[in-house]
């Protein structure tokens, strides 16, 4: 058998489409003011993580938050 040589697959940055390279600074951004606009976009709540939180320790210390708790208004 042949030994087969590894691909690289092209890559590009999340924020504008540019080919990245790994070893490049700013990887998986083609630069840094790609990485502070993506950044942005997590802080402005563009970005979710949709996995449900399945830790119970958590889940009480957020039980106080967003009706999970006794709200006392009847």
């Amino acid at each position: 058998m042949t030994p087969r040589k590894k691909t690289l697959k092209s890559l590009r940055c999340p924020t504008c489409g540019m080919l990245v390279q790994p070893k490049d600074e700013d990887f998986p951004f083609c630069s840094d003011r790609c990485r502070k606009i993506d950044l942005g976009k997590w802080a402005m709540g563009v970005y979710k993580i949709g996995s449900p939180i399945l830790d119970p320790e958590v889940l009480e210390d957020l039980g106080g938050f967003g009706g999970g708790g006794d709200s006392g208004d009847e």
